[in-house]
């Protein structure tokens, strides 16, 4: 197999550069026990020998590779080098195993991701709690925006807390840097339930405003306690959009006919917001000020889709309840410390 270095451009290989020389894993860490097992890694619960803090070991699954590093782990690394944040996960080192197709990148250890929290919690979070998280989100967001980095597969399950309300977003491995002139870049990118409409409708030529609308669906889904737009497929996906929002016009989002995939649909006019409408302020935590952003971040046309730094100054962060501080949340049982250990 290659090393990294040899398989990256040159600005990649300087960014490698900046991590310590890699350490082998099991004179460094202890594995404790599985948290999960993905397309890309597994991951671990560890605890660092020598500090005696607990870690979170991902193992890249390199077994299958024929061409060097798989490019889903090299982005993830890259980005997460460049994007120094609170509100992101840490990479500590890469550590390396028994053999050179066994490779390790240690990360901070999160007790919970939001997903598995929310399916746990018997209440759902306060006012103040979704209004702390999503400060959060968004100023990860405009950090990684502001640094010409677009996400692409925001979700709850993505999200990592801290027992103590710290939040940071995870997995980059779907992550890029992008340009001006923005060029095209795939479609086949975030998770179903929390895909942008332009990318349902097949549009190319896409940036941050896809992170956006991610955004817009977990705002939704941390007052709701499940998602908002859970398809099946991508015609019950944009359908459920459709229900739920409205149909786009040609005032509303200009253009939008002429993308490759809107043929696929046959549009009904249905009227605005109104189910959304009422879906939202039904909750007692959503006030006329959260809905007002919550329309924003969940706007058809990209173009006039709020952006993180704008949304960071939205009048729903200054009313009343203010922002709770992490460090004043409940704590919750850990899953990952249950499992029994491998």
């Amino acid at each position: 197999m290659s090393t990294p270095a040899e398989t990256l451009p040159t600005h990649l290989s300087q960014d490698f550069q900046l991590l310590s020389p890699c350490r082998p894993v099991d004179e460094c860490y202890e594995k404790l026990n599985k948290i999960e097992e993905g397309t890309y890694g597994i991951v671990y619960r560890a605890r660092d020998k020598a500090t005696g803090e607990l870690v979170a070991l991902k193992h890249l699954k390199l077994e299958q590779e024929r061409n060097g590093f798989p490019i889903t782990s090299l982005r993830e690394i890259h980005t997460l080098l460049l994007a120094k944040h609170p509100n992101i996960i840490n990479v500590r080192e890469i550590a390396v195993g028994r053999s050179l197709n066994s490779i390790y990148i240690v990360m901070d250890f999160m007790e919970h991701d939001l997903r598995g929290l929310m399916e746990s919690m018997k209440d759902p979070f306060q006012p103040s709690e979704v209004k702390s998280l999503m400060h959060q989100l968004l100023s990860a967001l405009a950090h990684l925006h502001n640094n010409w980095i677009v996400h692409r597969d925001l979700k709850t399950s993505n999200l990592l807390m801290a027992n103590g309300g710290l939040l940071k977003v995870a997995d980059f491995g779907l992550a890029r840097k992008y340009g001006s002139p923005l060029g095209d870049m795939t479609g086949l990118v975030v998770t179903l339930w929390y895909r942008a409409p332009e990318l349902l409708f097949g549009q190319k030529e896409y940036s941050t405003a896809v992170d956006v609308w991610s955004a817009g669906c977990i705002f939704a889904e941390l007052f709701l306690g499940e998602p908002l737009f859970p398809g099946r497929g991508e015609i019950d996906q944009i359908s459920r959009v459709f229900s739920m929002l409205g149909t786009p016009t040609d005032e509303s989002w200009p253009g939008f006919r002429d993308l490759p995939n809107a043929r696929m649909f046959k549009f009904t006019s249905k009227p605005g917001d109104a189910r959304l409408r009422e879906k939202m302020l039904k909750h007692p935590g959503v006030t006329d000020s959260a809905y007002d952003l919550l329309g924003r971040l969940l706007a058809f046309n990209p173009e006039q889709r709020i952006t993180a730094d704008e949304a960071l100054q939205h009048p729903y962060f200054s009313e009343h309840p203010p922002p709770k501080d992490p460090s004043m949340f409940p704590t919750w049982p850990s899953k990952s410390t249950a499992a029994a250990a491998p």
